[in-house]
């Protein structure tokens, strides 16, 4: 794909994976919009990074996705690639009691969050010459992790999602693209919601090591890229499920019953 001549949109672009692969685009030339729901991270990435354009929207609100498209169409006529990359993670212990509305939040945001993305702009992205749909899963949707349950399944979820989407896509002009990261180098990763315990294993890859594997291969065309430890989960997922599931499901041993 041909970055330079692309507009490319990135929801959760404020931080993160998101803006680091924001700031690696714009080197290649492309025009670049984020979304965020924190305007305090949108105007701060913005001064770092003047050329950015920001919009502030929420995946999770299906009014505000509508009212994102009709900017974007409008302002932003000419944008072929849309990157849903928005999302959290969290630790949840499910012996434990939470509000029902609380403990989907992750679905709303990792996984109806793109489906809705999908949905709002593909229309949009089938008048384009060349365009593509890119789906941030991670490692996780091929082995879940028992500390984030809710988490992995979204993650899972999208991966799915986005190998139907591929076949639907078929003689069209708009690829769908997965990008599953490793445990990256981030807040969501190694934030305060996780201890050392937790996230034990092989060390985060860092943000921008990511994003230049991301744009390589987007550049080049792979359908599904998964770089560092997320090729080796994949295949571990294959070739021995329980003994990959057991390995990640350690540190949910000792939750409370």
């Amino acid at each position: 794909m041909d970055l330079k001549s692309s507009t490319v949109l990135i929801t959760g672009g404020s931080s993160g994976i998101g803006l680091e692969i924001a700031k690696q685009l714009l080197e290649k030339g492309a025009k670049v919009i984020v979304t965020g729901r924190d305007r305090a991270k949108l105007d701060e990435a913005k001064a770092k990074h003047p050329k950015l354009e920001v919009i502030q929207s929420d995946v999770a609100d299906s009014k505000q996705v509508e009212t994102l498209k009709q900017a974007i169409t409008s302002k932003y006529p000419e944008t072929n690639i849309v990157i849903n990359n928005a999302g959290i993670m969290r630790k949840i212990n499910m012996h434990e009691n939470r509000a029902l509305e609380d403990v989907t939040r992750e679905i709303e945001i990792n996984l109806m969050g793109p489906v809705r993305m999908t949905q709002a702009f593909l229309p949009h992205l089938k008048t384009k010459p060349e365009a593509a749909i890119v789906n941030v899963s991670s490692g996780l949707a091929f082995v879940p992790f028992a500390i984030s349950p809710v988490y992995s399944a979204t993650k899972a979820g999208l991966h799915s999602f986005t190998q139907a989407l591929r076949i639907q896509l078929k003689g069209t002009n708009v690829r769908a693209i997965e990008l599953a990261p490793p445990g990256t180098d981030t807040p969501l990763f190694t934030g305060d919601e996780f201890t050392k315990e937790d996230t034990a294993g092989p060390k985060p890859m860092p943000v921008d090591e990511l994003a230049r594997a991301f744009v390589r291969g987007l550049e080049r065309d792979v359908e599904e890229i998964r770089p560092g430890v997320s090729n080796g989960l994949k295949w571990l997922s294959r070739i021995a499920p329980d003994f990959a599931v057991n390995m990640l499901g350690k540190s949910a041993q000792n939750m409370r019953h």
